[in-house]
């Protein structure tokens, strides 16, 4: 497996990815907020990134703003993290280009289906 980049202040819910990835295989690297972020951005693009929508002092959908501006993190599937688990909710992080979305509390099959198709459309 490669690098999967988690965006998420909550160590809890990180924990949680990081085992459940660990577990997977995955090499995780982990940003808490925008600074920490744009540390990730100078580094080669991951393979996915799994990013919290709740994030302090910046949105989620504005990092994203930043990885889909960067030239070489452009097309790397995001998967949303997020507590908004309503379907108007699911669809505003889809619309603003997020390849799928993951409501919290973050069940185990559903990350890994979602993380499963996002990688198979992006022939990964």
């Amino acid at each position: 497996m490669s690098t999967v980049w988690v965006v998420e202040d909550n160590d809890l819910n990180f924990e949680l990815v990081e085992y459940l990835l660990g577990e997977a295989g995955w090499s995780i690297a982990r940003a808490r907020d925008a600074a920490e972020f744009d540390v990730l951005l100078a580094h080669d693009p991951p393979r996915l990134v799994l990013l919290d929508m709740n994030l302090p002092e910046i949105s989620g959908l504005e990092l994203l703003a930043q990885l889909r501006a960067s030239p070489r993190h452009a097309a790397v599937p995001v998967v949303a993290l997020t507590a908004h688990a309503m379907q108007a909710d699911r669809q505003r992080f889809l619309d603003a280009g997020c390849d799928a979305y993951v409501p919290k509390p973050i069940d185990r099959r559903q990350l890994f289906a979602e993380i499963a198709a996002v990688l198979e459309r992006a022939g990964a």
